[in-house]
């Protein structure tokens, strides 16, 4: 008899399991990095990734959807080994277990990519890329080494450029493996050696273009640090454009390809020649105005040399002594003239200071400010009158006086103080009363009330 579930227990259909399957793996597995071997790829017109990731011992089912697809920088193929990040799904339907492909980039070069970094950020924090450590490069190189294979396109280029622009520079090939492992020893050797030779003015590091895996001995850390040790200046021209390496970062001067870095070191022959011919011009013209200075002070010189010659200082003074002599019998032959000339000068000065002469010049003008002066006093005189009748009327009208003519009396005690009030008197008390045309004798009848 076949056994029979408990009735406590789950009884679970295949939608169901697969729907706890499918969460135990999403929420075990979030986002994972995966690395392995593509196989079995579609692409389909929906513009999906459909393919097998595999290794030696196994393999997943993987898609990648649109539009994570589309921006991939490469074109995925079978038998690339590709690093994924992705999330582990599982199809219900259909009960499949399999990856969602959010990322995906050629396994090799992400690793070497970390790396470089990796490297990058620890040789910048010691300094290695600081700006300040540059060395710069002299105006004009006549001997510069070129570590690089002899046998490839890059130094074809640097060598044709150089036959082209200055074919007057002095190159020496320093041969070197530019690939593989032994590659970057052997370029720290040589970089070495050339510096130690003390005989170049500067140090070219170069080669053609490739792959990251190609480049990758430019990234070694020792050729780094020799870079950043040497004390001829390095230049680095590794790959194309785009391609950027450690030796790129460290060196003195980093340029985009072969062909630029052998432009860079060298001077351009037309350009220079045009710029002696300038040089030459502008010196031409500079020597031709000092020897226009220097002959016109020759023919100065030469005018003052004559002048000092022994002839010509006896000439100047024959003619001097001749000067002097006739001055000296002008003075002889005329004393009484000049004599006259100041007795007559002192007697025209003494005319125009006669006293006389200078009263009756003055006469007139004094005449003249006697006559202002005495209306000036008259009319200050009838000005004062003037002011004194008026403060006259002022002061009578304002004086007790005047009061009195009005009808008004004055009563003086004995002491002849006046009487303000009726208290101030007794009866029988004598008074006088002063009046506009004189004065009266009174007596206090009455007494006070």
């Amino acid at each position: 008899m076949p056994p029979t579930p408990r009735s406590d227990a789950q009884v679970l259909t295949p939608s169901g399991l697969n729907r706890r399957v499918r969460d135990l793996l999403e929420d075990s597995l979030p986002l994972i990095w995966i690395e392995g071997e593509l196989s079995n790829l579609a692409r389909p017109a929906s513009g999906h990734l459909y393919f097998t990731l595999k290794d030696s011992q196994a393999q997943v089912r993987c898609a990648m959807f649109k539009p994570k697809s589309s921006w991939l920088k490469f074109k995925p193929a079978d038998g690339m080994h590709v690093l994924l990040r992705a999330r582990v799904g599982f199809y219900e339907p259909r009960g499949e277990f399999q990856l969602i492909v959010e990322h995906m980039e050629p396994a090799g070069e992400g690793a070497l990519q970390r790396e470089f970094e990796q490297l990058k950020a620890r040789l910048a924090q010691e300094g290695l890329f600081a700006s300040e450590h540059k060395r710069p490069l002299p105006a004009y190189l006549r001997r510069i080494a070129v570590i690089t294979s002899p046998s490839g396109a890059a130094i074809r280029d640097v060598l044709s450029v150089w036959a082209r622009r200055f074919p007057l520079v002095d190159a020496e090939i320093l041969p070197v493996p530019v690939q593989g492992r032994e590659a970057a020893p052997a370029m720290v050797a040589m970089l070495h050696k050339a510096v130690a030779s003390d005989r170049y003015d500067a140090i070219l590091l170069t080669r053609g273009g490739g792959s990251m895996e190609d480049l990758w001995c430019f990234n070694d850390e020792a050729l780094a640090r020799a870079i950043h040790a040497s004390k001829v200046p390095v230049v680095s021209a590794v790959g194309h454009e785009i391609d950027f390496t450690i030796a790129d970062l460290v060196a003195d001067l980093r340029a985009p390809t072969p062909s630029a870095a052998a432009e860079l070191l060298v001077p351009d022959r037309d350009e220079l020649l045009h710029r002696l011919q300038q040089w030459q011009s502008r010196l031409d013209k500079q020597l031709r105005h000092q020897l226009t200075r220097a002959a016109q002070q020759l023919d100065h010189l030469q005018i003052r040399l004559q002048g000092q010659r022994p002839s010509a200082r006896l000439q100047r003074g024959h003619e001097r002594l001749e000067q002097l002599r006739l001055r000296l019998l002008a003075s002889w032959a005329s004393p009484q003239q000049a004599r006259r000339r100041q007795l007559e000068h002192w007697l025209s000065r003494w005319r125009l200071q006669d006293p006389q002469r200078q009263l009756q010049h003055y006469q007139p003008r004094l005449e003249g400010l006697g006559q202002r002066l005495q209306r000036t006093v008259q009319q200050s005189l009838e000005l004062q009158q003037q002011r004194l009748r008026q403060a006259g009327h002022s002061l009578h009208a304002s004086s007790p006086l005047a009061t009195l003519e009005r009808g008004y009396a004055i009563l003086l005690d004995a002491d002849r103080q006046v009487v303000r009030s009726r208290q101030a008197v007794q009866p029988g008390q004598p008074l006088r009363a002063r009046l506009a045309d004189g004065e009266l004798d009174l007596q206090v009848i009455d007494s006070p009330s």
